[in-house]
């Protein structure tokens, strides 16, 4: 599978430990079109409700993060 793809629909999980469903890819509408994922908390958070929509960079949503000294995907398909 193409690491830069994006399933929308798919299954990820945050290297958190939440699980989040992609809803969208799509471009911000301002000068940069820039690639943004829309994606669904598989989960209740007592601040932003049931299953709470978030929206993130397509760039930032395929990084890498260091955790504890390892390399770890931000979100990885499960």
């Amino acid at each position: 599978m193409n690491k830069n793809k994006i399933i929308v629909g798919g299954r990820y999980r945050h290297y958190k430990g939440n699980e989040y469903v992609v809803l969208a890819v799509g471009r911000n509408s301002e000068s940069t079109e820039e690639e943004l994922v829309v994606y669904q908390g598989q989960y209740d958070d007592p601040k932003f409700g049931h299953h709470p929509i978030w929206i993130r960079p397509k760039k930032m949503f395929l990084e890498k993060v260091i955790v504890n000294g390892k390399k770890l995907d931000r979100f990885k398909k499960i």
